[in-house]
């Protein structure tokens, strides 16, 4: 920040994990900030998938400058070797955190574009000196410009699910089939939702932690009284290696092991079928309205009633367009992050501990994090996203020394991102193990352990 603008405030785009954490952080340095969240309530998109369990403990979930800041409402921490739901992360620490900063949070605030005060991004004159302003639409739907020292954009990935298609467009009639296709995990305990595919033919596109956790939630169903029927073809544009499934017992998370392996139970049991090397081209209906998916080398697959995409997530960086980004080419991520990310050539615990060096961007004081700042990886983990925060704090405040000193530790794994289906305690017990994790000098949260839900 430069002296003309270090009375305004850091304004934060997003009230989820990372949002939350990089505001706890920043009101412990003494800088003001200013969360701006489209929805009405804090972790909107954590709260879509209220009903998944995720695969680390509470543990790894609680950013440590958050627990201070609650500490004096009278908050009381959950047990940190339990798995939260989505749903209890958002209402037993999201919420009260945001509650916590009070007015330093604003709901119902949807930024639509961020700039340079009377700067585009093509002119160079005096562009530093000048404040970052930030265009919002109110809930209803006047428009707002917001004046900001520096801009940490934790805004997520969520709102945007990559498509069908194996090029990364939609397939060709998807959109025309968006009745009978989702791109989320279904939440089985609503009845509406559990009568859409109970006794119903459901194909899974997807091979990361989100379709394990559909496909396990599915042969549930299957084995249920009223989900007689049910039956899961599960599409991978690749081949089943040894990888597949994850980790397994070498998990260092052992919820995120089990998830791969309740998955590949689902398999072995008969209520899904793996098809694989299927790049999906077409959606096609036959004369009853079920989709036949046509692959890119001509292959059709049978019929079925229900699609559910679960191909991965991408950044929307439409309201970004006029500030100087350095993102990679492939992933979309921060350039210098990108490298360190890459999911053909890392796992979670195979990531660098990284800060504000490797987020910086031409333009000064402007921040990707969170699941936002690994663009298409799906190798997130909340304590990355903790770690970011912390350090991008700690620089903003003119502490550089703290901003480049690593504090964290991450787990290794063979599979990663997403949140995760674990239920049983027992699981983690036959599935816990470990191997080398990322070089590190502090561990944030204990190792998982053999806990039940929460």
């Amino acid at each position: 920040m430069n002296a003309s603008t270090e009375a305004l405030p850091v304004a934060v785009i997003g009230a989820g994990p990372t949002g939350l954490a990089a505001a706890a952080h920043l009101t412990e340095r003494g800088i003001t900030p200013l969360v701006l969240e489209a929805g009405t309530s804090a972790a909107t998109a954590v709260r879509e998938w209220g009903h998944v369990r995720l695969f680390s403990t509470w543990s790894e979930l609680v950013d440590p400058a958050a627990a201070k800041l609650l500490a004096p409402t009278g908050w009381t921490a959950p047990d940190g070797g339990t798995y939260p739901s989505g749903a209890d992360w958002a209402d037993l620490y999201l919420q009260p955190l945001a509650d916590a900063l009070g007015e330093k949070v604003r709901f119902g605030a949807t930024v639509t574009g961020v700039s340079r005060l009377g700067r585009d991004r093509i002119v160079d004159a005096d562009r530093e000196q000048q404040p970052f302003t930030v265009r919002i639409t109110n809930a209803d739907g006047s428009e707002e410009r917001i004046l900001a020292s520096a801009v940490i954009d934790a805004s997520g990935t969520w709102s945007t699910p990559s498509p069908i298609g194996g090029d990364g467009l939609p397939a060709l009639g998807e959109k025309a089939a968006a009745d009978r296709i989702s791109y989320r995990i279904p939440d089985l305990k609503d009845p509406a939702v559990r009568a859409r595919y109970a006794g119903k033919s459901i194909a899974v596109i997807g091979s990361g932690a989100s379709a394990f956790t559909a496909l396990a939630y599915l042969a549930d169903l299957a084995q249920a009284d009223d989900g007689v029927g049910t039956h899961a073809t599960w599409i991978l544009r690749r081949g089943i290696s040894g990888s597949t499934f994850g980790g397994g017992s070498a998990d260092q998370l052992p919820a995120r092991g089990a998830l791969g392996l309740a998955a590949k139970a689902a398999i072995d049991s008969g209520h899904a079928e793996a098809v694989t090397g299927f790049r999906t081209d077409a959606v096609e209906r036959d004369d009853d309205g079920r989709l036949i998916l046509v692959a890119e080398d001509g292959r059709r697959l049978e019929p079925v009633d229900e699609v559910i995409v679960l191909t991965g997530l991408r950044p929307d960086l439409s309201f970004v367009n006029e500030l100087r980004l350095a993102l990679d080419e492939r992933l979309q991520a921060p350039i210098e992050l990108a490298p360190l990310i890459d999911p053909n050539q890392h796992s979670c615990g195979t990531v660098y501990p990284h800060g504000v060096n490797e987020l910086s961007h031409p333009e000064q004081d402007v921040y990707v994090v969170g699941m936002r700042s690994y663009g298409r990886a799906p190798t997130f983990l909340a304590m990355t996203g903790y770690e970011q925060v912390r350090s991008i704090a700690a620089h903003l405040a003119g502490d550089q020394e703290a901003a480049e000193r690593v504090e964290l530790t991450l787990p290794e794994t063979g599979v990663c991102g997403g949140a995760g289906l674990f239920d049983q305690p027992q699981t983690a017990e036959e599935t816990s193990g470990g191997c080398c994790a990322a070089p590190a000098t502090l561990t944030i949260g204990a190792p998982a352990t053999a806990s039940g839900g929460c």
